[in-house]
């Protein structure tokens, strides 16, 4: 396993808590612009996470295609990350 898939399984487990704690804040009726913070924290924590994936997946799966595969692999891999990017912009 490579060093962004240990940071990534790593930020998952620390959302996980967060995430447990954030239940916890609402469970006690917690102030509620201190759980918005966690929320807010949590959404951090996935984006660093969505780009350590991202950053794998351009160093395997895309270079992988453009070094070894035809032009329609290629593509495919281009447009998944295409899709990726316009869902970010929604």
């Amino acid at each position: 396993m490579n060093d962004r898939k240990q940071a990534a399984l790593h930020r998952i487990a620390r959302v996980e808590g967060q995430v447990r704690g954030v239940g916890r804040m609402i469970e006690q009726d917690r102030y509620c612009i201190d759980v918005l913070n966690q929320v807010m924290a949590i959404r951090s924590a996935l984006s660093q996470i969505e780009i350590l994936i991202l950053e794998d997946h351009a160093d395997t799966c895309v270079e992988d295609a453009i070094s070894s595969r035809g032009p329609e692999e290629q593509r495919l891999k281009f447009r998944e990350l295409i899709e990726v990017f316009e869902k970010v912009c929604r």
